[in-house]
């Protein structure tokens, strides 16, 4: 049997930077909630994930670059809104994608992201520290 258009809009794949420890702990707390037959999780920057798995029309820098999401149906979704429909599929989570529809709300989300996103190398590179100091104790 065919899926629907509305089943494959519920299914989604979240694409992350596994090789960021930021990224690795906040993925790891979405799949403790999630629900497997709605959501997969895929570590683009594992070199064994084929250019092919990616989606049409974005390189794996510009995933890298940015938080995305596919839904099942093919839309690509980037930033606060990947992160909203992300919300939007994990139980304990969905107040935030409600919140995200408040007028003036994604705008002010997608502002606070770029702004994140200019200092995550140094956040990258503190918490890498932080990791590597605690393994030696």
């Amino acid at each position: 049997m065919a899926e629907s258009g509305a089943d494959q809009r519920d299914e989604l794949t979240v694409l992350y930077d596994g090789a960021c420890p930021l990224c690795r702990r906040e993925i790891g707390l979405y799949q403790r909630g999630a629900d497997q037959e709605r959501l997969r999780f895929c570590d683009i920057s594992r070199a064994e994930v084929a250019p092919s798995a990616l989606p049409c029309g974005l390189t794996r820098a510009e995933l890298l670059a940015r938080f995305h999401v596919r839904r099942g149906d093919g839309a690509v979704f980037s930033g606060a809104q990947a992160f909203v429909q992300l919300w939007a599929a994990l139980p304990g989570w969905r107040w935030l994608a409600r919140l995200a529809k408040l007028p003036g709300m994604l705008w002010l989300m997608e502002r606070s992201y770029r702004g994140f996103l200019r200092v995550r190398p140094a956040v990258q590179r503190l918490v890498l520290w932080l990791e590597r100091r605690q393994e030696r104790h």
